[in-house]
């Protein structure tokens, strides 16, 4: 019922025009890693409304964090013959075999904020200057713990991220550009002994097994010695990451916690954030993400150049993927509501 009144109101406004244009440019297929995650729910949403607005056909569907269902999803995508897939990959490494089918039938792959490795068969890449998130998260350990000036030493323990993730190491070596000089002098001291992403990667970004992680990093390094930051390169691992902190102490006058940082500004974060536990997140506004996307698939099926800023970064394997790299934004207790509320990307009720 209520879409058969929706479908009255917009014929009503003069919009029914819209749907028969769809029609004519055709279908794009948008492959999303899960929607476990608040962020990748927003990044679907966002590309149906922009690619909706130009007037094609959208197939969004979430593979929840599953390769093989990922895999079958696209393949079933591939058989209805969209004109672009927009994929943002489970496992990068996976897809060569479905990109090539794709390749076959004239369909245009964008990786969307995950490179996608090993296949000649990616147009374009649409993600943030990953290296530069890492860049922030470690700026912003480096100005809490005034290592500029010379404070020190100081304990820190390193996450990162999921190592199928190509981004995950972007985000690690970008943060190590900053810290690692700081570990060479000894003004940062990592217990565990636990750095390169073979040791501090998180699969899955799972939360669930960052703190678990850091209960062992806690009991088996800090019974007599205490954490003063911890870098963790997304939302959902901070987190756990407090949770195993907080289990121990950690947030109280006599133990106050670490600085943590995160990524993505998950609404739980953000909150944490509010309640000072968690130190910092950066902000990748979706949108941006999803507004430049839709224009890249626009550009492309209209034979224009497509906008890309980048030409040399993304080498998958096999290619140079051109990319459009955005600016993520460092977000605090004393930023988020410029950043995050009055952009309309948060309600202020939410709060």
């Amino acid at each position: 019922m209520k879409q058969h009144t929706l479908a009255i109101l917009l014929g009503l406004a003069g919009l029914a025009p819209l749907a028969a244009h769809a029609a004519d440019k055709g279908m794009v297929a948008i492959s999303m890693p899960t929607k476990s995650s608040a962020r990748w729910i927003a990044d679907g949403s966002n590309m149906v409304k922009y690619l909706q607005s130009k007037g094609y056909k959208t197939d969004l569907q979430y593979a929840e964090d599953d390769i093989p269902n990922q895999l079958a999803q696209i393949e079933n995508m591939i058989t209805k013959g969209p004109k672009v897939l927009v994929i943002a990959a489970i496992d990068g490494t996976t897809l060569s075999d479905a990109l090539s089918k794709a390749a076959s039938k004239g369909i245009k792959v964008i990786a969307y904020d995950r490179l996608i490795k090993g296949s000649k068969n990616v147009d374009y890449y649409a993600t943030f200057d990953n290296f530069q998130v890492g860049v922030i998260q470690g700026g912003y350990i480096e100005k809490a713990l005034h290592l500029k000036e010379g404070k020190g030493p100081y304990n820190i323990e390193l996450f990162g991220g999921s190592p199928d993730d190509n981004n995950a190491f972007f985000f690690y070596n970008g943060a190590m550009s900053v810290l690692k000089p700081y570990i060479d002098k000894g003004k940062l001291v990592v217990r565990s002994k636990q750095l390169g992403m073979d040791k501090v990667s998180t699969l899955r970004w799972d939360g669930a097994v960052a703190q678990a992680r850091m209960d062992n990093l806690l009991s088996a390094n800090y019974s007599s010695a205490k954490v003063d930051a911890v870098l963790s390169p997304y939302d959902g691992l901070s987190i756990g990451i407090i949770s195993s902190l907080k289990g121990v102490g950690y947030g109280t006058p006599k133990l106050p916690m670490p600085v943590v940082t995160g990524q993505d500004a998950e609404l739980p974060s953000v909150k944490s954030i509010l309640a000072r536990e968690q130190s910092q997140t950066v902000f990748k506004d979706t949108r941006e993400l999803a507004k430049v996307t839709s224009d890249m698939i626009d550009a492309m099926l209209a034979g224009k150049p497509v906008p890309v800023n980048d030409t040399k970064t993304y080498n998958n394997g096999v290619k140079i993927v051109p990319s459009y790299l955005l600016k993520p934004l460092s977000v605090d207790i004393g930023n988020w509501k410029q950043v995050l509320v009055d952009t309309g990307y948060y309600s202020k009720g939410m709060f």
